[in-house]
């Protein structure tokens, strides 16, 4: 636990898994951290605010939707009101979606999957960078790609696409100047709720056997891997890195690309 405070954080989908994990993890680096997933997940997002409040830091519960403007706009306008500011967006909600096969993806459900992955990304991004721009002492913007938006997956149409477009070294070139970072996670197989919810412990273990034969490690990773990845982001020695950090579970190999973008 830091005594030492390093700012003010958002962190979406937060109420469980890798954004759970984020969340702990920045405060216990000693940033006080504003929590947000939708209030169907009221109970566990506030738990996981409690457990903010025990590393010593101060928090907030957000309960919002990124894919509606006034929503993501009000969110970032409390924190500010309520906390005083913000140093960092972690934009880590994001939505499977159902069967993405190309045959059968209706379009009902593509939209549904880029209104979350997509346009509440770029919400997040947007109302984020009004803010620190506004404030004048830099920051940090944070999103959530994945493996499957760097080389796609068979019957996810939808949601690799919805990741490919979450990778915006163009805002990186337009917020720089600002001394504001933009940059991407991109896990592969994490043990998260999402791997819980197989419906049977058998097709579980075969999950994770499929796994741990295709990873260069041999095993899914952790939530909190991802999260001391997003901590080093999210802090001041990663002023140097912006554009894109990609940070994923290859197949047969793993993977650390650092690519600093010039204008």
């Amino acid at each position: 636990m830091s005594s030492e405070f390093k700012g003010i954080a958002i962190v979406t989908g937060a109420a469980q898994g890798i954004g759970r994990a984020i969340a702990l993890r920045l405060a216990n680096d000693g940033f006080d951290v504003a929590v947000n997933d939708i209030p169907a997940k009221k109970d566990q997002l506030d738990t996981v605010k409690q457990e903010v409040n025990a590393a010593g830091r101060r928090a907030l519960s957000l309960y919002a939707d990124v894919s509606v403007d006034a929503d993501v706009k009000g969110m970032v306008d409390q924190v500010v009101q309520e906390l005083g500011g913000l140093d960092v967006m972690v934009a880590n909600v994001g939505i499977p979606g159902s069967d993405g096969s190309v045959l059968s993806t209706s379009a009902e459900d593509w939209d549904t999957v880029f209104a979350i992955n997509t346009r509440g990304m770029f919400l997040c991004y947007k109302y984020a960078a009004v803010q620190m721009v506004a404030q004048g002492r830099g920051g940090r913007i944070i999103g959530a790609c994945s493996l499957v938006g760097k080389r796609g997956w068979p019957l996810a149409v939808h949601y690799s696409a919805s990741k490919f477009a979450l990778i915006f070294g163009c805002i990186a070139l337009e917020l720089g100047k600002h001394k504001i970072t933009v940059n991407s996670y991109a896990p592969g197989p994490t043990n998260t709720p999402l791997l819980q919810a197989l419906p049977t412990f058998a097709q579980r273990v075969r999950y994770l056997r499929y796994i741990s034969r295709c990873t260069a490690v041999g095993h899914a990773g952790e939530p909190e891997d991802i999260a001391a990845a997003v901590a080093f982001l999210a802090s001041k020695e990663a002023h140097f890195v912006t554009g894109e950090l990609n940070i994923y579970y290859q197949w047969g190999s793993t993977e650390i690309k650092r690519r600093r973008i010039h204008p």
